[in-house]
């Protein structure tokens, strides 16, 4: 693995260097066991605790509030439903769709009701016809609304049909990441924009590039770019001052979440593994960035937190016997079956045990539920499972085929166990919470491959590079006899195609699971952005401090 140079930081990060940890010692290169080399941690927490914000005042609450009616109000006489529709886009994209839930469901319902699309088609020509479709396509299927895919299909196989329009074309681009797995939408359009030599807008162009198409995007994370194309005034002043406002409670409960980090003291003893809290806290908030989410946030966070330190302990520092014990301790709650070993891997455990216990107390007493402790230890002993498969495969030298590998890197990925905590932060009735978790198996199981394959295609170089257990790119270069590059482009097709199938699944969901399970997908955008350019936990690479600093730190100028 090639050594870490200092970090190297942008204009925006030097004038924020003060949030950098400069005084990080070098982790012991003597250590008589396995070491990843992971980058110490490079955030001061002694400046993220001292984050102040005006915008937590109230004068900037009730502003919002009458901005929220006036936007309302003007939206509200719009009739024609190509407007509301990319109204509704923009709200979605600002981070502003919270705010107009119940209105953007009524003015959908009222578009799908009355076919108002059809009603406006012979005044446009063919450009604005294929965008008008293309969005109405993709705003409702994003809502989880079931349209064919028909319409748009005939617009581009018309044989007269000849465009040079860029946002047609972008827009039909979008929309196809919306078809499900037996639709030849996505094909189409990739087909017909290379006919066209659109090779910019080739849906190819997102799958190899650092670019990222909407649908697998983080809402929260490209707010601040699209803030910067907005031209209505009052859309743009509510944009900046949500975005302040909400940034503003984020700051509080990062605070909360570093010092249940520091009073932990495990930094000091699990030296081997990341000390990546602050990205933690940053992934949480890509799956759910709304005031109301602020438990999903604290226990996700304290939740990845816990999967870093374990996923260590399996892959990096602990034997084959202390891994099978942990797991066994795990499976039976019990921290008897601890006692002689590491005490890093004692250390593990009990924050495991002390910590799903007192999520399950805080569940208890802020939702009036009874307890949920069983389903939080079924799902960490499942983790722990799959966790030990990979750990007896790297001892004996195993090397599993693609599918093998992939049925147990699901769970492995943690997706399970981090949807299980989604779920506990969004649900409002426990029965209904266990219900989707326990029905709703192939979507988790789709957004994990999606975790999975993101982190192997992020992290799989360095892994190899210190020997660790396969990854499913090794995997399928073994399997298959290919190269790299080929096995890479097979994981990424893998990818799309549990896209596809999540889009299915969404559609087919019932009408009160949909709002739930949006936040269980999110768990697979925010990998996606984690992983988009190399490991962004285990290197904390420039796009993953850019961020941290652009949500977490900065506030957008009012002026």
């Amino acid at each position: 693995m090639e050594a870490q140079s200092e970090p190297q930081f942008s204009s925006t990060q030097t004038k924020n260097s003060d949030f950098i940890n400069n005084n990080v010692n070098d982790h012991n290169q003597n250590l008589p066991r396995r070491t990843a080399n992971y980058t110490p941690n490079m955030w001061s927490y002694d400046r993220l605790q001292s984050l102040t914000s005006i915008y937590l005042e109230t004068k900037y609450k009730r502003e919002v509030e009458e901005l929220k009616e006036q936007i309302w109000t003007i939206f509200s006489v719009v009739d024609n439903p190509v407007y509301k529709l990319e109204f509704i886009d923009r709200i979605e994209k600002l981070a502003l769709s919270h705010y107009f839930a119940e209105e953007i469901r009524e003015a959908m319902d009222d578009i799908i009701a009355c076919k108002k699309m059809s009603m406006i088609s012979s005044n446009m020509n063919e450009d604005e016809y294929l965008y008008s479709t293309a969005l109405y396509f993709r705003i409702l299927r994003q809502y989880g609304h079931y349209v064919s895919q028909d319409e748009v299909l005939r617009v581009m196989n018309g044989d007269k049909f000849i465009t040079r329009d860029a946002k047609a074309m972008l827009e039909i681009s979008e929309a196809s990441y919306l078809a499900t797995e037996d639709e030849c939408l996505f094909d189409r359009t990739k087909a017909f924009a290379a006919a066209k030599n659109f090779s910019c807008l080739n849906p190819d162009y997102y799958l190899y590039s650092d670019k990222c198409p909407l649908h697998w995007s983080v809402t929260w994370f490209n707010v601040k770019t699209h803030v910067r194309s907005q031209s209505n005034t009052k859309l743009l002043r509510l944009a900046k001052l949500s975005f302040n406002t909400v940034q503003a409670q984020h700051q509080k409960e990062l605070k909360e979440i570093l010092r249940w980090w520091r009073n932990l003291g495990l930094s000091e003893v699990l030296t081997f593994t990341r000390d990546r809290v602050v990205e933690s806290f940053l992934w949480a908030v890509g799956v759910a960035y709304e005031p109301q989410y602020a438990n999903l946030r604290k226990w996700l966070a304290k939740a990845i937190m816990l999967v870093l330190i374990i996923d260590d302990i399996y892959d990096i520092y602990g034997s084959e016997y202390e891994v099978e014990q942990l797991t066994i301790a795990v499976e039976r709650w019990d921290p008897r079956g601890i006692q002689q070993l590491p005490e890093a891997i004692k250390r593990c455990f009990w924050t495991l045990y002390d910590t799903a216990n007192d999520i399950d107390l805080e569940i208890q007493k802020e939702k009036g539920w009874n307890s949920v402790l069983p389903h939080l230890k079924k799902a960490w002993t499942d983790f722990c499972k799959a966790l030990l498969v990979e750990a007896k495969w790297y001892h004996s030298g195993h090397t599993p085929f693609l599918q093998e590998y992939l049925d147990n890197g699901w769970i492995s990925s943690s997706g399970p166990v981090l949807s299980l905590h989604v779920l506990f932060g969004v649900g409002e009735d426990i029965t209904q919470t266990i219900s989707v978790f326990n029905n709703s198996t192939e979507i988790i199981r789709q957004s994990s491959l999606i975790i999975r394959l993101c982190n192997d295609l992020g992290t799989s170089q360095a892994e190899v590079e210190r020997g660790d257990v396969a990854s499913s790119i090794l995997c399928y270069m073994r399997e298959a006899n290919v190269v790299e590059g080929k096995a890479r482009e097979y994981m990424k097709n893998l990818e799309l195609h549990s896209w596809r199938k999540i889009n299915g699944l969404y559609m087919a969901s019932l009408t009160w699971e949909k709002p739930m399970l949006r936040y269980v997908i999110n768990t697979a955008r925010v990998a996606n952005f984690i992983y988009q350019n190399g490991d962004g936990f285990g290197v904390q690479n420039q796009e993953t401090r850019d961020q941290v600093l652009s949500c977490l730190v900065e506030p957008l100028p009012l002026v």
